[in-house]
């Protein structure tokens, strides 16, 4: 990946593109120094510390400690990841909206666009309204009154549109998908205070070096796994019959239909951390008696239990089919077959080839969601045991950070070819 970087470094034209990706992540990260006004933000991180474990502590994580600061960027991606999937969703329940998008091609891809723009939006205000809520029940307000309420709530919608507009001007400016490599930045942003803590564990004593070597073996081993699953893919053979046009002879040509095996992506472990984590969320704001059953049900559902590791698993497993699902359809890729004179060897064109690549699809979303489930509970059970609570790697950020990075060196290469530039690449 360095020497790709490298190599397209000396390409004029790529590296004002990745100089105008690191000037954009550059003023993002910025924005996370500038606080919103009327807010105790060092009232905010005491409070914060008691949201650790819940749905609050995900998104700070993720965020890059935005949203324990207050910061203009606090919502970060989140309103557009939230309004993309919203989208997605709504294609596969409304047919119109999937018509325009494939039938409308490029005219059609920017009207999606412009609607996600606006759910976005909408979004923000009301994510924007809930944190308000959330830090005037805190007591982290200097000033409660009705204008602090629209300046605190409109500056969280501004940020987080201002983030939407510089992820769209890194996917046409720049190299990768800007998003993606917005929720990059914010990851890495929190490696500093992950090293600050071990060391200070190591100086108290908390920690020790073997500990630390373990969680070194045990990241490194996981971002060699996670590579590996996420380039894995099945490849089911095609055959296209001869025909004759003229007195020209077409087809005849075998090649293959790749399926990923990790299909889904990450989306299914963001799905399940933020359905797992929202018990604990609302327990932890409703402050129930110690002894009592909500009290017990927090305890029992607590990130690191059982039972909360069980239901984890599970709810991986099943949005990572539902999930799948959308994402490929077998009786489209059959039908585009058929269309085109093309055939999988051995099965007759139309319902024997569905059910044949349904039949792939099950088997392989089944290896993705296990090795979904294995890279999110790993730290869950590394935090269980002495002296590697609270340290472990998080498998949703590993997992966002390494196919983010795997994403954008592909389109680095694929620019560089297109520029002929093959010497670089062998």
């Amino acid at each position: 990946m360095i020497e790709t970087i490298k190599n397209a470094w000396k390409i004029p034209d790529l590296r004002r593109k990745l100089l105008f990706v690191v000037f954009a992540l550059v003023i993002f990260r910025f924005g996370y120094a500038i606080y919103v006004p009327y807010v105790d933000t060092k009232a905010l991180a005491d409070v914060f510390k008691q949201y650790s474990d819940t749905l609050l502590g995900y998104f700070n994580t993720l965020s890059g400690g935005g949203f324990s600061q207050a910061s203009i960027f606090a919502l970060s991606v989140y309103p557009y990841i939230n309004s993309s999937i919203i989208m997605q969703l709504l294609q596969v329940a409304i047919p119109a909206l999937e018509r325009m998008v494939k039938d409308g091609g490029e005219e059609g891809r920017k009207k999606l666009a412009s609607i996600t723009r606006y759910v976005t939006i909408a979004l923000s205000l009301l994510m924007g309204w809930t944190y308000y809520i959330m830090l005037r029940t805190s007591g982290v307000l200097t000033r409660t009154d009705l204008w602090s309420a629209i300046v605190i709530i409109l500056t969280f919608t501004a940020g987080s549109s201002f983030i939407m507009w510089l992820g769209e001007q890194i996917n046409s400016k720049g190299v990768g998908n800007g998003i993606s490599l917005i929720l990059f930045a914010s990851i890495v942003s929190r490696g500093p205070s992950a090293v600050m803590s071990i060391i200070n564990g190591l100086k108290s004593g908390s920690m020790n070096v073997i500990s630390v070597i373990v969680i070194l073996v045990v990241a490194v081993a996981m971002i060699a796994f996670i590579v590996f699953i996420t380039n894995a893919e099945r490849r089911i053979p095609i055959q296209y019959a001869k025909r004759m046009v003229g007195r020209k002879m077409y087809g005849g040509q075998s090649t293959h239909l790749p399926m990923k095996v990790n299909m889904s992506g990450v989306m299914p472990v963001i799905f399940a951390s933020s359905i797992v984590t929202f018990p604990g969320t609302i327990i932890q704001f409703l402050n129930p008696e110690e002894g009592s059953f909500w009290s017990n049900f927090g305890k029992a559902f607590s990130q690191g239990s059982l039972a909360y590791i069980i239901v984890y698993a599970l709810l991986i497993v099943g949005f990572a089919y539902f999930y799948a699902t959308i994402q490929f359809n077998p009786i489209e890729v059959s039908n585009n077959l058929k269309r085109n004179g093309g055939f999988i060897p051995g099965f007759r064109p139309g319902k024997p080839t569905t059910d044949f690549i349904a039949k792939v699809l099950g088997k392989i979303t089944l290896m993705g969601a296990l090795f979904l489930g294995i890279v999110a509970i790993l730290p869950l059970i590394m935090s269980n045991i002495k002296g590697l609570g609270g340290l472990a790697i998080g498998g949703t950020s590993v997992l966002i950070l390494v196919g983010v990075a795997l994403e954008t060196v592909k389109q680095v290469e694929a620019q560089m070819l297109m520029r002929h530039y093959k010497g670089f690449l062998e």
